[in-house]
Parts: C-alpha cells; sequence; structure tokens
C-alpha cells in the first residue's frame, strides 16, 4: 500500500483526466513552430517577385515586353477542381452549338424572339442523346427503314479464301475486323474496302506475350480463329480460336500484346464490355472468363453451362449473356458471381444479342428466333420457321405461354440453323442470318417481333453487325457454318459483305 500511495502522489503520469490551465502539449507547441516555417506573408511573396525581375526573369518577349495573357490564364484555373473543368468545359461546348444554331436562324432569316425556343430544343436533344447513348431509352430506327431497292444488295467488301466466322464494327462505324477459318485475320476500311492483315508472330515472341504452348502442336489448325471483338476506344482487338487462347492486339500498330491462357478449349466467342477495356471470353470448356486487355490481367470466371457456349454479348454493365448447346441461356452477374438461368423451349440455342438491359435476342437450330424478358424465364414471343428452307408456310407464335403445348419440328437442315443474331445497338432494329439465302430485319416491339425485310445473301451468314448509325449492315458468310463442316453451300463467297440501309 506505501507502495501504490508513493507511485501516486508524484513521478507517474495519469492516464485521461484534464490538465491545468498552465499544462501545455509539448505536441502542439511544435506542431505550431513547424507550422510558422512554411508560411507567407504577401510582403514575402512580393519579394520574391521583385527579386526575380531584378535578375531579369520579367516574363517577357525577345524585345522587354511583357507576356502576362497566358500566366493569367494559367492562374485562372489552376485552382479549380475536375468538376469544375467539366462544368466549364460543358459550358464551353454549350456555347459553341448555340451560337452555330444561332448562325443557322441568321442564315435562314428567322427572328431573335426564338432564342428562348432553340434553348429549350437544345436541351431536349442533347438530353435525349444522353439516354440514348447509355441505353435508357430506346431509339426508333425500325420504322425508318425503307423497303430496298432493285439495285440494293448484299456487296462483298473483302475477300477471304476460307468461311468467315466473325466480324465486328469500331464504334464511329469507319473500319471493320474479321476473322475466317483459315487464321486469318484482316482489318480493313468501309469505305474504300482497303485491308491490312495481322501477321501472327514467332513461337518464340507468342510465349514471351504469356502463350501456352504444348507439344506435339498441329501447327496448320493452331491458329484458325474462330471469334472476334473490338473494344469501344477502338485501340484493342481480341482474337480466339482452337488454341485456347485470348489474343490481345493494339488495332494501331496491328502488333500482337498479349495471350491469356486458361481455356481448356476452343474459344468460341468473344466481346468488350462497352466503355472498357474488360474482354468477356466463352468457350467449349463450358466456362465464362473475364479479362483485361490494358492491364493484360485475369479479372474473374463463371460457371453454369453443362454444354459447350456458342455465343456471348455484353452492354455496359457487367453482366454478360451466353447460349451453349445445353439449351439454356444465361445471365452472368460479374460481381455477384452469380446468374439467372434461361431454358429453351425445344431447340439448342446458337446466337444471342442484347437488344437492352432487361430484354435479350435468340437464335436456335430450328430456324426459330426468340425473344426473351429479364422477369419471365420463358420467351415473350416466339418466331416458329424464320430461317426454314421453304419460305412457304412460315407461321409465328405471340403466345406468352411460350407456345410449349405445340410440337416443335426439329427435323430441319443445317442451313436453318440461325448462326447469328443482332441489333443495332440501343435502337429496335434486329437481323438474324442463317444458311438458307436470306438476311432477315426485324422491329423488336413491346414484348413481340415484327417481320420488315428480307435481305437475300447466298451462303451461311456466321457473324453480323450492325453500323451504330443504322445506314449499313454487315455481315460474314461462307460456305460452311461458324464451328463445322455439316452443311456446304459451294455457290457461296467467303467474305465479308455489307448491304446499305435506307432509312426515312
Amino acid at each position: 500500500m506505501k507502495y501504490n500511495n508513493e507511485k501516486n502522489k508524484g513521478g507517474g503520469f495519469k492516464r485521461g483526466g484534464k490538465k491545468g490551465p498552465n499544462e501545455r502539449d509539448p505536441f502542439f507547441e511544435e506542431e505550431t513552430k513547424k507550422r510558422r516555417k512554411v508560411s507567407y506573408d504577401d510582403d514575402d511573396i512580393e519579394s520574391i517577385d521583385s527579386d526575380a525581375e531584378e535578375d531579369g526573369f520579367t516574363g517577357g518577349d525577345e524585345d522587354g515586353k511583357r507576356v502576362d495573357v497566358e500566366v493569367e490564364d494559367e492562374d485562372e484555373f489552376a485552382d479549380e477542381t475536375a468538376g469544375e473543368k467539366r462544368k466549364r468545359l460543358a459550358e464551353e461546348m454549350l456555347n459553341r452549338m448555340k451560337e452555330a444554331r444561332r448562325r443557322e436562324r441568321d442564315e435562314q432569316g428567322g427572328d431573335d424572339d426564338d432564342d428562348d425556343d432553340d434553348d429549350e430544343s437544345l436541351k431536349k436533344s442533347l438530353m435525349q442523346k444522353q439516354q440514348e447513348d447509355t441505353g435508357r431509352i430506346r431509339r426508333l430506327i425500325a420504322s425508318r427503314v425503307q423497303e430496298p431497292l432493285s439495285t440494293d444488295g448484299f456487296s462483298i467488301l473483302v475477300k477471304h479464301r476460307r468461311s468467315v466466322v466473325s466480324v465486328a464494327l469500331s464504334d464511329d462505324d469507319s473500319r471493320g475486323f474479321s476473322a475466317s477459318k483459315d487464321g486469318t485475320i484482316v482489318h480493313w476500311d468501309v469505305s474504300s474496302g482497303k485491308t491490312d492483315k495481322y501477321i501472327w508472330p514467332s513461337d518464340e515472341v507468342l510465349k514471351s506475350h504469356g502463350m501456352k504452348l504444348r507439344e506435339p502442336r498441329n501447327k496448320k489448325h493452331s491458329r484458325e480463329s474462330l471469334a472476334l471483338a473490338v473494344s469501344s476506344d477502338g485501340r484493342y482487338l481480341a482474337t480466339g480460336g482452337v488454341d485456347r487462347h485470348v489474343h490481345i492486339w493494339d488495332v494501331r500498330t496491328r502488333e500482337h500484346v498479349q495471350a491469356f491462357p486458361g481455356h481448356r478449349n476452343t474459344v468460341s466467342c468473344l466481346c468488350f464490355r462497352y466503355g472498357t477495356a474488360e474482354v468477356y471470353s466463352g468457350s467449349f470448356d463450358r466456362n465464362m472468363k473475364v479479362w483485361n486487355a490494358e492491364d493484360k490481367a485475369f479479372v474473374a470466371d463463371n460457371f453454369g453451362h453443362q454444354g459447350e457456349i456458342l455465343a456471348i454479348d455484353v452492354l455496359r454493365k457487367e453482366r454478360a449473356l451466353t447460349v451453349g448447346r445445353d439449351r439454356t441461356m444465361l445471365i452472368h452477374k460479374v460481381p455477384e458471381s452469380s446468374r439467372m438461368v434461361y431454358r429453351a423451349p425445344a431447340s439448342s440455342l446458337e446466337s444471342c444479342c442484347f437488344i437492352s438491359d432487361n430484354e435479350y435476342l435468340s437464335g436456335s437450330d430450328n430456324g426459330t428466333v426468340a425473344l426473351w424478358g429479364m422477369l419471365k424465364k420463358k420467351p415473350l414471343f416466339i418466331l416458329k420457321n424464320a430461317h426454314r428452307d421453304k419460305t412457304d408456310g412460315i407461321t409465328t407464335n405471340g403466345s406468352l405461354e411460350n407456345g410449349g403445348h405445340e410440337s416443335i419440328d426439329n427435323d430441319c437442315s443445317a442451313s436453318s440453323w440461325v448462326n447469328s443474331v443482332a441489333s443495332c445497338r440501343g435502337s429496335d432494329l434486329a437481323a438474324s442470318g442463317a444458311g438458307n439465302g436470306f438476311v432477315h430485319l426485324w422491329a423488336v416491339e413491346t414484348g413481340a417481333i415484327r417481320p420488315l425485310h428480307k435481305l437475300p445473301l447466298t451462303g451461311f451468314v456466321n457473324s453480323l453487325a450492325f453500323a451504330k448509325s443504322g445506314k449499313f449492315l454487315i455481315a460474314g458468310v461462307g460456305q460452311e457454318t461458324r464451328f463445322g463442316r455439316w452443311g456446304c453451300v459451294k455457290s457461296a463467297e467467303n467474305g465479308v459483305a455489307i448491304h446499305p440501309l435506307r432509312l426515312s
């Protein structure tokens, strides 16, 4: 007890408690001194400027005149935040658009009282464009598509030695990319048709880029490409095929950048997420993987299919739409590592694409085109016999109950397989292709699909791509189907075909 009392009286410090008025904390005293050392007064700044002027650094030109304009501009925007900078640039762009509209009205002899109407119309047009670009509202293009003239038709833009299996367009619709079964990857100009080939590097370079060489290797078919995709910024190109790798190319230099190993079977489909460098890949190993082309890294993988994955599509969200030979369509939610399963009535799904975040389109091996929705596990609308060899007797079924009580005829040839479906991004215009000699245009309405026009094209249509403006359609056509030789149309020409679309 004596030891404890002595300890409490002096020597040791007490935890907590209040300090007296005369007590000072040395920590805050040192902090105050440090702050005084780095603080400056206005007089000090003026003395520094005066010293610089005495040394000759007056900020003037060769004639001794002061140039203060650039310095003032830099000082004016030096302290603005990122949000303030975005606001300033947006206001400058808005003022330029207003000035352009004002000049147009002056040329047409308009009145000055129309300024308020111009501002209101400008606001509506900008808001509508932003909502269309983000996919919040759907562009109405299908109603503007006019019936093709007799002179209109598909024309071969780029030729390949073997069947074209995949095509893609850049976001500005100026460049195109195609891959064929002979292993060639071609970059071409839409307007002129000028082509540039991507040259495969040596095995040593591929190995240094991450490729795992398997021995023994059949070099004749090791570089056969079956899938292709381009990023929305037009910087990266992804290809995949029987070598089980996802290859990344630099579009600007057409050089090989990276090879992603990981799939245990053929890479069958690829797609970039819009606005990012993330590439989604599907394979015959029933696995869907996500990669980052810019960081050269693996991101995630998702399972769920019980059969080979045949097609994939991705929009802005981290959700992938896949179909496979197990008669299912899956929505993969990558961040949650979960999935939603949609089961086809009685056929294998061959192709798929997003119409919007909540609606999807699929093509089956019995010539059926179906419209699906987020809130229903069965198709919202089924268009039967859309690509049968016999064009007469086409029937449709708009039953919301999927028409499961009706028998579906699966006894059909490979020419009726809907190998490809595509939609004009953010619009109600869609297309489907098979081997029956036609590409069909569809108008996607609320819970229904309406036929528009038939575009004649000989051969198996293995891939389709709409221009973002909706002014033309690209088709990858060949004598054989994408993944095999179940059918052959010897009269077809292997290549990339383009068809103009007339919009009212």
